[in-house]
Parts: C-alpha cells; structure tokens; sequence
C-alpha cells in the first residue's frame, strides 16, 4: 500500500512539475527540453549559471530561429532573437508588454515600489512623475557635483601610483560612482572614494552579493510562483539601514527641496505636487477609453525611488566604466587616442572638467559604447504578455502571463549585427547613424520602459573615465586575467568575480 502512495505521489509530482512543457511544442516553436519542475531553469536555481548565461548559450545554438521555448519551472518564457519582433514587444505593441515581472509583494518588501521594480499603473504614474527628474536642464545642474567626486578620484589615483599602482579598477571605479550617487543622489559626503571601507561602499557591496542560500531562495520564488506569498527575499537589514538613511535626509530638510538640485530634492519637489493623476494602462471603461487613476507618494514610495536611484546608480556605472578600463589596458592604442581627444577638449576649457567638454569627446564617448555592446550591465530584458497577442512575424498567438526575455548580450555579440563581435573597436560607433543599431544595440533597453537615469549614468561615467584617464594610463597586472569570469549567481545585472585588477600609472605627457 505504501509503495503504491508513493508511486501515485511520484507521478503527481510529475505531472504537476511538467503540466506546461508542451506550450511550445504545440505552437511549432522549436524548445529547449526541459526537466520536470525547474524547467530549463536548474542550473540558475543553483547559481551554477546566469539567465543570460542560459539565454546566451540558446541564441547561439538556434541561429536560424526567429524565437525560442524555454521554461521558468512551469511558466513559458520565449527568448527573441528577432529584431523586427524586439521592436514591437518594446515599442510598437508595448501595451501588451509594458510588466517587467521583477517585482515582489511591496507590502512585505516596500523598496522594491520603486521605478525598475513596478509594474503596471503604478510604473506608469512613476515614470510620469519622475521624467521631470532627468531634463537636460536638471542634468547640467548636478554636474559641479560630479566635478567634486572627480578631483577626489584624482588624489586616491596618486596615493594608488604612489603605492605601485596595483588596484582593483572595478572596486575604485565602484567607490566614485558610490560617491557621486552619494553627492548627487542623497546630498551626503560619503567618502568612499578616500575609504574604502565606508559604510555606503559595504552597503553597496551587500546589495549585489548572492549567497547560496539567496540564490536558491530566488530560483524557489521564480519557479514555484505558488511559494511566492510565503517568501519575502529582500534583506531586512539592509531594508531598515536604506529607509532609516533616507528618512533621516528629509527630515534634515524638513520633507522640502534644499537648494542643491540634487535626487533628494528633485523627488521631494515633485512629492510636494500632491497625488500623481493619469490614464490607466491596465483598465478601461466600458466605453474603451481608460480609467483615470491616481497615487499619493508617501514617504515609502519616496524612498524607494531614492534606493534605486543608489542601487542602480553605482552598480551599473561602476561596471560599465571598470569593463572599458580593462580594454583599454590590452588596447593600448586606443587608450592613447582617446587621451589626445581629452587632452585637446580640456585644452579648451582651462583644463577643467565641465558639462560641455564631455560632450564634446566623441572617441570618448564612441569607446565607452563600445563596452556597453560588449559587456551591457544588464544581459537581458524581461518583459511579460499581459493580454492575448499574435506576433506576426511567425503568425503564433501567446498568452496573458508568457515571460519575454530579450537576450541583449547575445544580439550585442553576434557577428551578424557586428563584425568581428569579440574585438574592442569604438570605431563601429562614430558617427553612426540612427538606426544602424537598431534594437540590436540596447545597453539601456528602448521604447517607454527604456532606463529612466540613463542619460545621467552616461554623463557621469563619461566624466569618471574622462577624470581618471587625463592624469593617468592603466595596464595590466601581474593578476589580470584578459578573460573574465562572470558571476553565474547574478541575473538582473551582469558582474565579474574576482574583480579586475589593474595597474594604474602616471600618464607621460
């Protein structure tokens, strides 16, 4: 008797584990074949391998398809190889794609009701609120900030010579952008550029790190959705260290804009408009039209778009800028071009590091695109159908609740887009054209739900590298490695373990 419990028990299990694995299949979409329960996602749920790791390896084994199968336990993903098809998930048709599924319970988890995070009307009153936030005009404003954080970068590259100029180009490059975001984003003088072992820089570092025991806990809440209400995932520690912070900054300036044309003041004033109003993008009247809806950012919501303004902030710049340096470090020739492109643009501006003369590096700015294509911080994009939708290009009809994965470093590295994908060439990005790339090249995503800090990021890690490298060349170390090795446990953004050591020397002009 008891062996049969087991036998029926078993064969439960596996058709409960298994109920979806044709979806595909019955779509004649060529699939991956995937395992019982955990679908095609095992190897993630054990941090063996990253989802752009797996999205990556299955672009690559299917050139001639248009779309792949796959699947998050039992929920069906479909990774686009596509541009025509990327484009019209990401743009033309975005109202049926406008949820990024990213987000958790936001009662258990409040930071996560910030802009990256949400979904639906809440992301689109965010976004509506905060656009303001990122003008040209405001982004000129924040730039003595970034001017301040560059002279200290400059002193900690001395002491950095001075000692043989052995570092890790990743930690330095992470303890600038930390400091700007600090200037920029929270009006605190965070010193992490001179201390590295700030409380902002161990923060920032906590934020990113997966254990074993997060990773697994991730890869449960991914593929076992009927876990998810007993899961809360975000660390209280670091929940409480980032909500005490933040409040203690408004009530410094008593919940009102300070006059430093900072983040902090930038959300305050838009907080002190009162309710944010607009068209619903998720219901309609029964006329069609949509519903008009409303949200009341209170201080939680506030807060929130602070934190990732910190999180996203520092992380993505500090990769991005760290990844180039370490090209620059093999590409000799090319590091040397961009710095008499510095040195002649600074030559016009007294020598001083200003809105303007960053503007004006365009071999600068060609090279930073350029390993933005190589090593985009984030190697894919998620979107998920929230309404029925035919793609027309391969005449198949999906579902409310398909996840989409847009695999953007597989389209970034694929010598159909870009010739010769593995060699450092900043030249494929000057003067190019405005649809060259087109939704081949996405390092801040496209269409409405494009990286709303995007331009701000790009500007500050501009003037960090423009900064760094008037005064100084790097090359490699006795430990860097050409090849580096990217941390299967990271899914939302793209990291390296081991860091990037380099060798910082004084340049010889």
């Amino acid at each position: 008797m008891f062996l049969y419990l087991v036998i029926i028990l078993v064969l439960a299990i596996y058709f409960y584990g298994t109920r979806n694995h044709g979806y595909w299949s019955k779509r004649n979409i060529k699939q991956e074949s995937p395992i019982p329960i955990f679908g095609n996602y095992f190897m993630n749920l054990f941090g063996l391998e990253s989802i752009t790791v797996i999205t990556t390896k299955l672009y690559n084994k299917y050139p001639n398809e248009k779309v792949i199968g796959q699947y998050c336990g039992n929920t069906p993903e479909l990774i686009i190889r596509d541009p025509e098809i990327v484009r019209d998930i990401l743009n033309v048709d975005f109202a049926y794609f406008h949820w990024r599924g990213l987000g958790r319970d936001i009662k258990k988890e409040p930071l996560l009701q910030n802009i990256f995070h949400a979904d639906g009307d809440l992301w689109k009153l965010l976004r509506q609120r905060l656009t303001p936030a990122f003008t040209t005009a405001k982004l000129k404003s924040m730039f003595p900030l970034i001017v301040k954080c560059a002279e200290k970068l400059h002193g900690i590259g001395e002491e950095i010579v001075a000692k043989g100029g052995e570092c890790d180009i990743r930690d330095l490059m992470a303890r600038f952008t930390t400091e700007f975001i600090g200037a920029c984003g929270l009006g605190i003088e965070m010193d992490t550029i001179n201390n590295e072992n700030s409380v902002f820089r161990t923060v920032g570092k906590e934020l990113f790190k997966r254990s074993f025991k997060d990773v697994v806990l991730l890869g449960i809440y991914d593929v076992l959705p009927e876990t998810r209400k007993m899961l809360s995932l975000f660390d209280k520690n670091l929940e409480k260290f980032f909500i005490d912070m933040i409040m203690k900054v408004f009530e410094q300036r008593n919940f009102k804009p300070s006059g430093r044309n900072d983040f902090v003041d930038l959300v305050l004033d838009l907080a002190a408009k009162g309710k944010i109003k607009g068209d619903s993008i998720e219901h309609r009247n029964p006329d069609g039209t949509p519903k008009e809806v409303e949200l009341e950012m209170d201080h939680l919501c506030i807060i929130a778009q602070v934190f990732v303004f910190f999180g996203a902030g520092f992380e993505t710049s500090s990769s991005s800028t760290s990844y180039m340096l370490h090209e620059l470090a093999f590409n000799p020739d090319v590091q040397q071009k961009i710095q008499q492109e510095i040195d002649q643009v600074f030559a016009k501006y007294d020598n001083k590091l200003c809105y303007d003369a960053v503007t004006e590096m365009q071999y600068l700015d060609a090279a930073f695109k350029e390993s933005l294509r190589m090593l985009p911080p984030l190697g894919v994009l998620n979107r998920i159908c929230v309404n029925k939708y035919k793609i027309s290009q391969i005449g198949v009809t999906i579902d409310p609740g398909v996840r989409i994965i847009i695999p953007i470093h597989a389209l970034q590295n694929d010598e159909k887009y870009f010739d010769t994908p593995e060699q450092f060439r900043p030249e494929r990005f000057i003067n190019d054209e405005k649809n060259k790339f087109s939704y081949v090249y996405m390092p801040f995503g496209e269409g409405p739900r494009s990286c709303i800090g995007a331009r701000l990021g790009y500007m500050q890690s501009l003037a960090g590298l423009a900064a760094l490298l008037h005064k100084f060349s790097v090359e490699p170390s006795g430990k860097t490695k050409r090849k580096l090795r990217i941390n299967p446990r990271l899914n939302v953004v793209q990291g390296v373990i081991d860091g990037l050591p380099l060798k910082l020397v004084p340049r010889i002009k």
